[in-house]
């Protein structure tokens, strides 16, 4: 498909829908344990499948209406990814358990400059210094709001160090060995 309009649209718009559900998840999985009685595991799990099974659907509908194109991938490679990727969704939801939102929207924060400090270490990738001023001030904000978080313990804190860990290791898996699947 060509890169015109209708790609930067449907990109916004799959970006924006995932930003939107994801912190709906958040939010959901917080109040049912809080204020409804949920077990964590219960919610979580619950609400988190849902968010996967919607996923899956609208990507079925999406390639049945020919918004991309189904390409070719190596199987091997898309299950380590799949097992990766659930044992990071797995330790994020875990996380949230033993944190407050706001340690754990910090963590989903320290995933970028983690990323990018692997891809540095062990790839030799440059990034601008824009990149990096954004990042120092990024970091310095999570630093912040890390130490003024009263509902900080170290269950929750090695949790989130998983976690962010997981996730990144996933997104340069994902970057490096899977071929795009999706071309919206």
């Amino acid at each position: 498909m060509s890169e015109g309009p209708k790609f930067q649209l449907g990109t916004v718009g799959a970006l924006s829908l995932s930003v939107v559900s994801s912190v709906s998840i958040v939010i959901c999985n917080k109040a049912l344990i809080s204020t409804l009685g949920f077990t964590f595991a219960n919610a979580a799990t619950t609400l988190t499948s849902w968010h996967l099974l919607v996923t899956f659907c609208s990507l079925h509908v999406a390639l049945w209406m020919k918004l991309f194109e189904h390409k070719p991938f190596d199987a091997r490679a898309v299950m380590g990814f799949g097992i990766l990727n659930g044992i990071s969704i797995g330790l994020l939801n875990l996380s949230l358990g033993f944190n407050s939102v706001g340690f754990y929207q910090m963590t989903k924060l320290a995933i970028i400059p983690c990323t990018v400090l692997l891809e540095t270490l062990f790839f030799r990738k440059q990034f601008s210094r824009s990149i990096q001023l954004s990042l120092t001030i990024l970091l310095m904000g999570v630093g912040i709001a890390t130490v003024t978080d009263l509902q900080l313990n170290v269950l929750g804190s090695v949790l989130s160090l998983l976690a962010v860990l997981t996730t990144c290791v996933a997104q340069i898996v994902s970057l490096a060995e899977v071929p795009l699947l999706i071309a919206i």
